[in-house]
């Protein structure tokens, strides 16, 4: 026992580094919280505190990490930025129609420099070519639009120039 309480630091920061090293194989950031343990045990054993002390420092610490920071890392880490690929991607943008668009007769647009079939999102439009359109669902190779009021760039249309 007197070998373990005059060589405890070298034993925690053994353990630390091991753990360390064993974090960068598993990713899971659980075995980097108990190295994070045994760094408070290898620091209460460098001040010459109890065996006892260490273990119960190092075993609250390590428990702390793991149900405190851990699942906020993890949180960070894992919460990014929503990636949309394919067909997802071209969903909320405007298109322009190429050929007139009804329930009974699809059309076809332009999307995002491609021609797309569509149809209109609500059945009972009738879109005319010319017009810019939202896209608002996708199935397929269908894409399923509803069109987008025109604004006049005249201010008084009462008035003749």
């Amino acid at each position: 026992m007197d070998w373990l309480s005059e060589h405890a630091w070298a034993t925690w920061l053994g353990l630390t580094v091991l753990l360390g090293a064993a974090e960068l194989v598993s990713m899971d950031l659980i075995l980097l919280m108990l190295a994070a343990g045994a760094m408070v045990g290898f620091l209460t054993a460098v001040l010459g505190l109890a065996v006892p002390l260490q273990v119960v420092l190092a075993s609250v610490t390590a428990v702390a990490m793991l149900a405190l920071l851990r699942p906020n890392l993890i949180k960070r880490l894992h919460h990014g930025p929503e990636l949309r690929l394919g067909h997802g991607k071209l969903v909320g943008r405007q298109a322009l129609v190429t050929q007139d668009i009804s329930a009974l007769a699809p059309g076809r647009v332009r999307l995002a420099g491609e021609i797309w079939s569509a149809e209109p999102y609500d059945d009972t439009l009738r879109i005319a070519a010319g017009q810019t359109v939202e896209v608002l669902e996708i199935r397929g190779a269908t894409a399923y639009v509803h069109p987008i009021p025109q604004l006049d760039n005249d201010p008084d249309p009462g008035v003749i120039p």
